[in-house]
């Protein structure tokens, strides 16, 4: 079934008339959600902790801005009719049954921009509320720059819970005033959004990218070739092949590279991405789907102190590995990438 699209011609931006917006959280994306926002003609209110990192930087735009303020994360979700949680995954429980679940009256709208915590089930919002998301699929830096330059990112929408029978366009709305409506506007799910969302991360963009390029540095360099030009052929040209990709589609890439590239692109791909490494994709995604690394990962997250244990000790051997010495020294000979 085609998932539906929607643009600023769909949207009403009045369902956000009289209501203001509590944005928790000003990082990557809270900066740009709030900002974009206030600068729709929208009130909002945003929460963080006093003298946090993001309370200076808030303040500075308030400073320009008269519907937009910077409050304690409690006061904000008191003021909220509308209440964004935009923290990381791991924190995001604690904040809300500490300093919003309180003040989630009967009436207001509980919005999130991934499903990680409704769909685990870490998060049980009251009956009597709306529950939304609101998805920029885009880095917040983007999400403000294209807001702008008068364009957007697209977004996805869905709704969990519908007690006013009014979520899904309150929803539009949000995303309108984020610039999606410009792009365009995707309905999904919690389920799907997040289900994807982890898989895409764990067996593609993160995980499988990274393992891959290291497999073939390493593979070069016990061959005995440069580690200069293991890096060069296994992780610096990655970036040609995916901006071709991300900008035009496979068959735009193949017909950018040479002959001799795309012949081997077909005659190997296949041995390398095996019949077993897709039913370990497949694996993956069964853990995600059942709630395995959710569970994993939280219990992880929950060690005293925050990122502990295994979690650690796989980022500092990661950091440490030769890839990153020899990218390192590569790179500062690339003046292009200083900018």
């Amino acid at each position: 079934m085609a998932i539906k699209k929607y643009y600023d011609s769909d949207c009403n931006l009045g369902m956000l008339d009289g209501k203001t917006v509590a944005v928790i959280g000003f990082g990557s994306q809270g900066h740009a959600h709030s900002e974009n926002l206030a600068e729709s003609g929208v009130n909002v209110v945003v929460g963080l902790r006093r003298g946090s990192a993001h309370w200076a930087q808030a303040e500075e735009f308030a400073s320009t801005c008269p519907n937009f303020k910077v409050m304690e994360v409690e006061e904000a979700a008191k003021a909220g009719d509308i209440v964004m949680m935009l923290v990381p995954d791991e924190l995001c429980a604690d904040i809300y049954h500490r300093s919003v679940a309180p003040y989630m009256t009967e009436g207001k709208t509980l919005a999130f921009a991934h499903g990680f915590n409704i769909h685990y089930k870490t998060i049980m919002p009251p009956a009597d509320v709306d529950v939304i998301m609101v998805a920029p699929k885009g880095p917040g830096q983007t999400v403000r720059s294209q807001y702008l330059e008068g364009k957007g990112v697209p977004c996805l929408v869905c709704v969990e819970q519908n007690y006013t029978g009014k979520a899904k366009e309150v929803a539009l709305a949000y995303a309108s005033a984020l610039g999606a409506g410009r792009a365009g506007i995707l309905e999904t799910t919690f389920k799907e959004e997040t289900e994807t969302d982890l898989f895409g991360e764990q067996a593609v963009l993160c995980g499988g990218v990274c393992e891959l390029i290291q497999a073939g540095f390493e593979t070069l360099v016990e061959a005995g070739y440069a580690p200069e030009m293991a890096y060069f052929e296994t992780c610096h040209e990655m970036k040609l092949i995916i901006d071709l990709i991300n900008q035009h589609g496979f068959t735009f890439m193949r017909d950018a590279i040479s002959n001799t590239a795309e012949y081997g692109d077909y005659r190997t791909g296949r041995r390398i991405i095996t019949q077993e490494s897709r039913e370990g994709m497949r694996q993956v995604l069964r853990e995600i789907q059942d709630g395995t690394f959710a569970s994993e990962f939280l219990t992880e997250m929950s060690a005293s102190g925050g990122r502990k244990t295994h979690f650690l000790a796989q980022h500092r051997m990661a950091a440490e590995h030769p890839i990153e010495k020899v990218g390192a020294e590569l790179r500062g000979m690339m003046s292009w990438l200083k900018k």
